[in-house]
């Protein structure tokens, strides 16, 4: 599998991810997203995201993250950007915490 993303594509796919973790993409979480990107980027991704089992997604981001210089200080905005998403409806249910545990384990 190669990916040929762009960062921003990149963090729009993890974004997006982290938004559909407990199958419920509110749309605070999808404004908050919007806000970091342009419509047709968005939608591009999502796609990908939704069409694919978890399990791939994960593996597309590890793979990316492999194949792809990611600085400390991008790697630590990204996990920012990622608990934003998950508060921007103003909870965080169980299964985003989880989640999020599984991201910053791959992104650090």
């Amino acid at each position: 599998m190669s990916l040929d993303w762009s960062k921003r594509e990149f963090e729009v796919y993890v974004l997006l991810y982290a938004a559909h973790c407990n199958f419920i993409e509110t749309e605070e979480e999808r404004n908050y997203i919007l806000s970091k990107v342009d419509e047709a980027t968005y939608n591009k991704m999502h796609t990908e995201i939704v069409a694919e089992s978890d399990h791939i997604n994960l593996e597309k981001i590890k793979l990316y993250l492999r194949d792809n210089k990611y600085s400390e200080a991008e790697k630590e905005k990204l996990i920012r950007d990622i608990k934003k998403v998950f508060f921007a409806d103003g909870t965080v249910d169980v299964m985003e915490k989880k989640v999020f545990g599984v991201l910053q384990k791959i992104l650090n």
